[in-house]
């Protein structure tokens, strides 16, 4: 997982850049995001997502099973820093989501068929 974080955030800048004039045929752009509440961490899906001047802001995709301080729906402001994986869809694909990728290692190997059958995962 802290490899994939890694790579997530050293390829930041060339999706940002792809979010900002999306080519034909991708959609679903998304930014998954650190939430800390104390001592706990979660990880969250945001989409959609805006960049402005001093970090980002976007919707909480899901309801949080750790921390208790956000939850679906609601709008959330945050940092370059707290942000661990990006994702998008093109032609039906995902591309990206590699901390999802990275799970997939740790699934039965028929729950990650179906993610990646369903899904459009090529990981």
């Amino acid at each position: 997982m802290v490899a994939a974080i890694k790579h997530a955030r050293t390829t930041l800048v060339d999706f940002l850049k792809l979010a900002a004039n999306p080519p034909a045929g991708t959609d679903g752009y998304k930014l998954k995001v650190m939430v800390i509440d104390g001592a706990r961490t979660e990880h969250f899906w945001v989409t959609p997502f805006m960049v402005l001047p001093d970090g980002f802001a976007g919707v909480l995709a899901n309801d949080p099973k750790v921390v208790r301080n956000v939850k679906a729906g609601q709008l959330v402001r945050f940092d370059e820093s707290l942000i661990s994986d990006w994702g998008y869809t093109k032609d039906g694909r995902q591309v990206g989501s590699f901390t999802v990728c990275a799970l997939f290692k740790k699934m039965p190997a028929e729950q990650a068929d179906y993610y990646r059958k369903n899904h459009g995962f090529d990981c």
